[in-house]
């Protein structure tokens, strides 16, 4: 179903195209209609990815909520359709609906705790715990709901580059989660599928009990 501010507001974009770069000022953000944008910043000298977002997510609200430039580079890896929201048109907005206004609070709120909660990983001293909590939390912040579980919108090498470990112990942990029916790497294009969040939380938390060890 197309939204009925497309025509006004939408506009669509290639994939590969840069919808705005880490450090430039901005006035504009963009609501997701379609396709897949990704949100990378420069950590230590390299770009690593924070996430990427489909359908429903904002992109670009900080810069025209505080003022200051882009904290992110955001590109589309999957042909999209956009909203383009100007700075004047989204106080216009915001003061004539506060639903929108609830809407994007709720959205900010999220955004700060999984920027947080990757925090927080990043520090784990275990790699296959911090792929495992990665998983988590995309499942949580950017996952979509389909038949056969939470549709992650990230390949095993991004979130390999996300979380500071190895490929393979991507795979390994995919691959042990698979047989447990927990999580897979079953989609088209590599994304993984988490079948059941609850299970993955419930072995993270036996994984940090005090004298477990794992068994597969």
């Amino acid at each position: 179903m197309t939204d009925p501010l497309f025509p006004s507001f939408g506009r669509e974009f290639r994939a590969g195209e840069v919808l705005f770069r880490e450090g430039e000022s901005g006035d504009e953000m963009f609501v997701v209609q379609s396709g897949l944008v990704r949100i990378t910043k420069h950590f230590g000298g390299e770009e690593r990815p924070l996430a990427t977002l489909g359908r429903g997510e904002f992109v670009g609200e900080m810069a025209i909520l505080n003022e200051k430039p882009r904290t992110a580079t955001a590109t589309v890896v999957e042909d999209a359709k956009c909203l383009v929201i100007g700075a004047k048109t989204l106080e216009m907005m915001i003061s004539k609906n506060s639903e929108i206004a609830f809407r994007l609070i709720k959205k900010l709120a999220r955004r700060l705790d999984s920027a947080d909660e990757l925090v927080q990983i990043l520090l784990n001293p275990d790699p296959e715990a911090r792929v495992m909590l990665g998983l988590k939390r995309h499942a949580e912040a950017f996952g979509e709901e389909t038949s056969s579980g939470i549709r992650l919108h990230v390949s095993a090498d991004d979130l390999a580059q996300e979380v500071g470990a190895d490929t393979d112990h991507v795979h390994d942990v995919l691959r042990r989660l698979t047989r447990l029916r927990i999580a897979t790497e079953a989609d088209e294009g590599g994304a993984i599928v988490v079948a059941d969040l609850g299970r993955l939380m419930e072995f993270l938390e036996f994984l940090d009990a005090p004298g477990k060890s794992e068994a597969d």
